[in-house]
């Protein structure tokens, strides 16, 4: 299946670099830049590993957003992209 030209799936996602920001502070935040964005947007974030990256993802699939990656880099830190549920849901 296609996306449209311009439909939220096709736009860069928006980011935030939580790295050295504790728990829960962490999802706080990503919880608050979601609310700011439209349904269907993407968010990628920058976790440190430890409590973060196990809390953030379950944390935002919780609230009933999906976790479209998740993936560790050579630092050893985690991005990982948020898609924002719809309203609706």
């Amino acid at each position: 299946m296609s996306q449209r030209a311009g439909s939220p799936s096709d736009t860069p996602p928006a980011s935030l670099d939580l790295r050295g920001v504790i728990c829960p502070y962490n999802f706080v935040k990503t919880k608050l830049k979601l609310e700011t964005m439209d349904p269907g947007q993407l968010l990628a974030v920058l976790l440190d590993d430890g409590e973060p990256i196990r809390n953030v993802p379950q944390s935002v699939q919780n609230e009933g957003h999906t976790v479209v990656t998740q993936e560790r880099d050579a630092a050893g830190h985690y991005r990982v992209v948020i898609r924002r549920r719809s309203d609706d849901e």
